[in-house]
């Protein structure tokens, strides 16, 4: 039962624990790839008698979809998602907003780890825990992005501070919403994070 609710609801980019069961899936899944060309090799050398035949090669080949998965890997087991308790105070704060958790936005110079996203309108504001986020370059990257997307005049703040990100929730829950301009921004998100 734990097994298929972990990768049902909670496998969709954004939701609620999404980088907790990515981690088993990629993990899981790069396991699997190595499993099959280590199977492939020692049925090649045991049907045969010697390393150099034809199913040596497929399990060589076989290795280059197993190392990229590997490098998936430990792209996902870098990151952990939103704690627990946090989550339930942001989502009795953020009920009838558009929300996203759990995001990952790799750009050249730097990765940004955001634990929840809220999105009114063309106002986008986040939680994280870093004390080290590079707050400009983010704003300047996800706006270059929202453009590209013909997404102008989107404000962007990310909050360190829970309380104050709590606050600014409750103040976007009592601004009309544009709910398709929302949905958009969400998707257009949802598309450059991990």
């Amino acid at each position: 039962m734990q097994f298929k609710r972990m990768f049902t609801t909670d496998a969709y980019r954004g939701t609620r624990g999404y980088l907790r069961t990515q981690k088993i899936y990629e993990i899981l899944r790069t396991v699997l790839y190595f499993a099959i060309s280590l199977s492939l090799f020692i049925a090649g050398w045991v049907s045969t008698g010697s390393r150099e035949n034809l199913l040596t090669i497929v399990a060589v080949l076989g290795c280059l979809p197993a190392c990229k998965s590997l490098v998936e890997m430990f792209m996902f087991l870098r990151y952990r998602g939103c704690d627990e308790q946090v989550a339930a105070k942001i989502a009795a704060h953020t009920e009838g907003l558009t929300t996203l958790y759990d995001m990952v936005f790799t750009s050249y110079e730097k990765n940004y780890v955001i634990y929840h996203l809220t999105v009114c309108g063309n106002t986008v504001c986040g939680y994280t825990t870093d004390p080290k986020f590079a707050e400009q370059a983010f704003y300047k990257h996800i706006q270059d992005i929202l453009k590209k997307d013909n997404y102008r005049e989107v404000s962007v703040k990310i909050f360190n501070d829970l309380d104050k990100y709590l606050t600014r929730c409750d103040q976007l829950k009592e601004l009309s919403s544009q709910p398709e301009l929302s949905a958009g921004i969400c998707q257009t998100l949802k598309s450059v994070s991990l």
